[in-house]
């Protein structure tokens, strides 16, 4: 196969889980994934390994790269099947993240999968938006280890309904299901489209070459890291019970043109939510390496050949069930990929940004003993930290997510919610030779009673500045004008109103004016 041949394969693949993401988008009923756009879709072999995936959602793809050989390889798999998982500790990252698996055929024999991985809203637990201040995995909503959904394209409608009645919002989330399999069946078919004009053979030997030409592509980036151990450290502001300043180290062996990252150091696992399984660790750790790597680098398994990760078993990153892990994946991801580049930060210091506003700022709400039950769900933006090319971007999402708002106009038709106030968050950003981008301000009235839960970062710390420039400004949650602890879960009633102020990002460089 030469290089155009190669090029084109690669594109197909790529076209292949865009496709896939606009069916899901397209058919899907809650604003979450139809107009937040929080879900991923990506291509398997046989053996799970990335093959291609969509820019969706960091977070969601690292993990699925990681875990996904030990998810295929539990299961029998015949042709029509879909299997549907969400449990962190078997290759999940959290509860409201389900993932529909289908397996690809040709000629009788399994080559490939695919497979979609969407937030929902509602998975059954007893706070709104399924994102409580948790203590264990079971306080966090109904658990699904790898199960078939479809068996030989018979749908276990028993399974299916049993999913449907732990859920407040039943019929939304049937038609998010539905699109999910929509999504799945779309990418099966269009797989089996590229497949069947090349043959078995040519497809194998076609994927091994993707494969190789990642890892070179992996490698010449690696080889221009000097060689070294790089050790940073940071810390998560509070897990929401009472414990704070949870540390998170990292140090980064560059040798021989590979990379171990290990997160001896970690604090132990705590009580709250923000512990995370080892699958987060590495799409935190994936992300950044992809980061360096040319734009033509193909997103398969090759790419992520010469990584590899370890932390101590019942450390925050590496966490033992029933740890509650909500938060986690949106939350600590964020910090992991901080402390990884703050690590990198001492190779390549000029190549390395500072800190962006390290949250995803979630907010989940819902209805409290309302006859029309309601959940939402949103991460916002903040300030992107500055590099030496020029400063940090205004308000936007960093790093392990790239979510959509929710705009004014869905929110307000679809939830008793009115924004006051939405807009940039003036001087929020760090000055510096580079200033840090800022971050943002959203206002929320409530129209009606509602429970609210809120999951954030960088409240109590703030983002670093690179290279002598000044930190960005931490974040603040506040509620009638009282500011609020970084997460919290509580009950607002109509009338009350509750800002989020999101962190800016570093600034970049000293500022000799």
């Amino acid at each position: 196969m030469n290089s155009i041949e190669l090029s084109l394969f690669t594109s197909r693949l790529n076209a292949i889980c865009d496709e896939m993401g606009a069916v899901l988008q397209r058919a899907a009923f809650s604003p979450n994934i139809r107009d937040r756009l929080d879900f991923s879709c990506a291509v398997f072999d046989a053996q799970g390994e990335l093959c291609a995936q969509a820019a969706h959602i960091p977070v969601h793809l690292g993990s699925m790269a990681y875990a996904m050989q030990s998810i295929v390889s539990q299961l029998d798999w015949h042709e029509g099947d879909m299997v549907i998982v969400n449990d962190p500790f078997l290759g999940g990252t959290h509860l409201p993240d389900i993932t529909l698996i289908a397996p690809v055929y040709f000629q009788g024999k399994l080559l490939a999968f695919i497979a979609n991985r969407a937030h929902h809203a509602d998975i059954g637990a007893d706070s709104p938006g399924s994102m409580p201040l948790s203590k264990s995995l079971e306080e966090e909503g109904l658990i699904i280890p790898p199960t078939h959904l479809i068996e030989q394209g018979v749908m276990n409608k028993f399974f299916m309904s049993t999913i449907l009645k732990s859920i407040r919002s039943g019929s939304a989330a049937l038609g998010d299901f539905s699109a999910q399999i929509s999504a799945n069946h779309a990418g099966v078919e269009r797989l089996q489209s590229l497949i069947i004009p090349l043959g078995e053979l040519a497809f194998l030997n076609a994927l091994s070459e993707l494969n190789d030409y990642g890892e070179r592509l992996a490698r010449s980036v690696i080889n221009n890291i000097p060689n070294g151990e790089y050790t940073f450290s940071d810390v998560m502001d509070d897990d929401g019970l009472g414990n704070v300043d949870l540390k998170i180290s990292a140090t980064i062996d560059i040798k021989d043109h590979n990379v171990h990252v290990d997160f001896n150091g970690t604090t132990d696992q705590t009580k709250g939510n923000i512990n995370c399984p080892l699958s987060v660790a590495a799409a935190a750790v994936y992300y950044v390496f992809r980061c360096l790597m040319p734009k033509q680098t193909p997103a398969c398994a090759g790419s992520f050949r010469p990584i590899t990760l370890s932390a101590p078993e019942g450390s925050l990153l590496n966490a033992k069930r029933p740890a509650a892990v909500a938060a986690g994946n949106v939350e600590t991801s964020t910090r992991i990929v901080d402390v990884v580049m703050g690590a990198l930060a001492q190779a390549l210091p000029d190549k390395i940004p500072a800190a962006s506003h390290g949250s995803m700022n979630n907010l989940a709400m819902g209805s409290v003993n309302d006859n029309k039950a309601w959940d939402y769900y949103e991460t916002m933006g903040g300030g992107m930290g500055a590099g030496s090319g020029g400063d940090g971007l205004d308000a936007v999402q960093t790093h392990m997510t790239n979510t959509r708002n929710t705009p004014i106009e869905v929110m307000e038709t679809s939830y008793p919610v009115r924004i006051k106030k939405y807009a940039i968050r003036k001087k929020s950003g760090g000055d510096g030779l580079h200033k840090g981008g800022d971050g943002l301000v959203r206002e929320f009235e409530f129209l009606k009673s509602a429970n609210v839960t809120l999951l954030t970062e960088r409240r109590l710390h703030s983002p670093w500045g690179l290279n002598k420039a000044k930190p960005g400004k931490q974040g603040q949650n506040v509620l009638n004008g009282k500011i609020l602890p970084p997460k919290i879960c509580l009950d607002v009633k109509a009338g009350d109103k509750l800002t989020i102020k999101t962190s800016g990002g570093g600034g970049w460089g000293l500022n000799q004016s």
